[in-house]
């Protein structure tokens, strides 16, 4: 063999061996990627999960209800159980007590919790507008003018302590006011809101939809204060106000890292089909007793608070620091000074969530 024939085989040598590394290389990598993918996700610290809300069948908490419906908390691996209650501060209650593990209420629960010496921190936001509507029953609306009118009068509310009270308590201030020149009646916040506005068992009502929807196309009240819309909002409380939260306690959050991410994920998948769904959707998905018998009415309801839900479960800039200015404007405990406003909400799991979800 000459020299340059032994040159050649020593290059075809050589070749075949670079052939062959660079084969086994890619069986390496094609290994990794399949061991990676078939590796099971790590396991919910807690699956069974039960969460309090106050008032369930309410346009407040309908991501709750669509991520119920749709299967969203089952597929992200929870068994979840729903305690519904007549407000949002019972549902609370529910959560301090320990009978619950996470509770759906308004955002401002975290900051009465710091009063009490609680770390209380919502994670996940479904609604970026109150939707809260307070109006006069159809007996006082030619007395009434404005809020200024209600002075002695009787207030229907959710449950005293919950946000439909927190509406009147700023309305009142607003119109030189004191909580204490009304008198507060816990009505519920289903059919019993109806009954009550129409049997005379209070002047006013301050509730969320579909029962001000139904009571208002009736002829049965007159609207007052609206924050079902970003304007309405905004001139009641002077900026952008976070409505229903998902929240638990700071240390449950710091426990479950895994099992607060798939609620979180729950919701903002909820939130984002609320962004497009269609009347066929919505009808086909809201239980049927929530609908109050009226479909077309449900549908109204709903497009009146269209805008009042959460795009992407995330806390709004500058929501905190308006919920705290409101509660802090009616509320003598609750000193903003005092209070560690970063401890309240976080974006971490939302933003994980919209990641995942896009």
């Amino acid at each position: 063999m000459t020299q340059a024939e032994a040159r050649r085989v020593r290059e075809a040598v050589g070749r075949l061996i670079l052939v062959l590394a660079l084969m086994a290389l890619g069986l390496v990598a094609l290994s990794l990627s399949a061991g990676a993918s078939a590796a099971p996700a790590q396991p919910l610290e807690k699956p069974k999960i039960t969460i309090a809300v106050g008032g369930k069948p309410g346009l407040y908490y309908l991501p709750l209800t669509i991520a119920e419906q749709l299967g969203y908390f089952r597929e992200e691996g929870l068994d979840v159980t729903i305690e519904d209650f007549a407000g949002g501060s019972k549902a609370l209650q529910a959560v301090v007590g320990g009978s619950a593990d996470v509770g759906t209420g308004a955002f401002e629960h975290t900051l009465l919790m710091q009063t009490k010496g609680l770390t209380y921190q919502s994670f996940v936001v479904l609604g970026a507008a109150p939707q809260l509507v307070l109006g006069v029953v159809r007996s006082h609306a030619a007395q009434v003018r404005s809020v200024k009118d209600l002075k002695g009068m009787r207030i229907g509310v959710s449950a005293p302590g919950s946000s439909t009270h927190m509406l009147v308590n700023v309305a009142l201030t607003q119109a030189g006011l004191k909580p204490g020149d009304v008198s507060i009646v816990g009505v519920g916040s289903n059919a019993t809101v109806v009954a009550a506005a129409r049997g005379g068992q209070v002047d006013a009502i301050s509730n969320v939809d579909p029962m001000m929807t139904l009571l208002t196309e009736s002829g049965d009240l007159k609207v007052l204060v609206d924050t079902r819309t970003q304007a309405g909002t905004r001139a009641v409380f002077g900026g952008p106000m976070p409505a229903a939260v998902m929240y638990a306690p700071q240390n449950f959050i710091q426990k479950h890292p895994r099992t607060v991410q798939a609620l979180a994920n729950a919701i903002v998948r909820a939130d984002k089909w609320l962004q497009h769904a269609s009347a066929a959707d919505l009808i086909k998905t809201v239980p049927e007793p929530y609908l109050l018998g009226d479909k077309t009415l449900y549908l109204k309801a709903f497009d009146n608070c269209r805008e009042a839900f959460s795009p992407d479960g995330m806390m709004p800039p500058g929501g905190p620091a308006t919920a705290l200015r409101a509660l802090a404007s009616f509320t003598p405990e609750v000193r903003p000074a005092q209070i560690r406003l970063g401890d309240t909400w976080t974006n971490t799991f939302a933003a994980q969530a919209n990641r995942q979800y896009p």
